[in-house]
Parts: structure tokens; C-alpha cells; sequence
């Protein structure tokens, strides 16, 4: 199983954002969960050090669907740049990966 699947992390601008956003990933099965709690983000932007309120993200799929994960959601999200990365889940409960390959879309 090592590298089949992938946890999604990606940023919002508030919480209806990022619950448009799971609804959307849930319905096409491109996620089987998706986590979403608050968070403070600094970032560096044209030299600058930046911050705001944000909301996170964290999306359990594979691997295989990271590209579509992410097509789908610039489709939807208001920044020009969203933050969507895929960390490979390398180990893990065996009954929780058998649940998440059983019901992401094929």
C-alpha cells in the first residue's frame, strides 16, 4: 500500500469557502474525509511577511486522484494561487486505508 494514498492539505479563505470545497470533493469521490479546522497563517509575499485567518483543510484520497483534486478545486477557489499539496500516507491503520480505497471513485 505504501504510496497509494495521499493526504491533501490545502488552505481557504474562511469556512464557507472550505466547506464548498469538501462538499464538491466528497460528491465526485475524489475524497473519502475531509478535516476542516481553523487556522492563523504567516507567509512570506513580495518580500514581506503577510498573515490571515485561514482555514485548513485535510483531504484522505490516493495518489492517483491528487491531479484531479486539484483542477477541480482552482475551478472553485477564490485565490489565484491556492496552497494544495499531497503528502504520500505511507503507513497507517490497515482497516481505515481498506475504507478509504473502498470508497474513493475508481
Amino acid at each position: 500500500m505504501n504510496g497509494k494514498f495521499a493526504l491533501v492539505y490545502m488552505t481557504a479563505k474562511d469556512m464557507e469557502e472550505a466547506e464548498k470545497l469538501r462538499e464538491m470533493l466528497l460528491q465526485k469521490r475524489l475524497v473519502a474525509c475531509v478535516n476542516i479546522t481553523p487556522t492563523d497563517s504567516k507567509y512570506l509575499w513580495k518580500g514581506k511577511i503577510e498573515g490571515q485567518k485561514e482555514v485548513a483543510l485535510l483531504c484522505k484520497t490516493r495518489m492517483d486522484l491528487v491531479k484531479k483534486i486539484t483542477s477541480n478545486v482552482k475551478e472553485m477557489h477564490s485565490y489565484d494561487s491556492p496552497c494544495i499539496i499531497a503528502m504520500p500516507i505511507e503507513e497507517g491503520s490497515e482497516d481505515y486505508l481498506e475504507w478509504l480505497g473502498e470508497t474513493l471513485a475508481e
